[in-house]
């Protein structure tokens, strides 16, 4: 890997009755877009409390990190990702989208019904071999 800026987030994977959480981007680049919710690991945090803080922030939800699935590395044009995935669950039903335009539940079968962040179509294939 090269000197470009490594970005180091964390995405969980929450997961209801079958299906999986996924949020749809209001903001930046990749408006639109959909992802896992997340975000970045801040210094002396590690991978499991950044995530409880993140949903927190994003969506006032309270999760349990249960199981880690995988490390997506990818390369955008202006940095370098490196995103730890999780299985999570919800603590209560409360969610709120106080920084995404959108989401819904899909199924694992359905998840191909969005438009998926590059990063998080790598994390769409490792939950399908989960």
């Amino acid at each position: 890997m090269s000197s470009r800026k490594v970005i180091k987030v964390v995405a969980a994977v929450i997961r209801r009755d079958g299906k999986v959480f996924a949020t749809q981007r209001g903001y930046g680049d990749y408006r639109d877009w959909w992802e896992f919710p997340g975000g970045k690991v801040e210094e002396g945090e590690t991978p499991e409390e950044a995530l409880v803080r993140e949903i927190h922030e994003e969506l006032d939800a309270d999760i349990t990190v249960d199981e880690y699935i995988t490390t997506v590395e990818y390369d955008y044009p202006d940095f370098h990702l490196s995103m730890d995935c999780y299985w999570c669950s919800l603590k209560t039903e409360h969610l709120a989208l106080l920084e995404h335009e959108a989401a819904k539940w899909l199924s694992i079968d359905d998840l191909d019904q969005v438009n998926w962040l590059p990063a998080d179509v790598l994390a769409v294939n490792a939950i399908r071999l989960s």
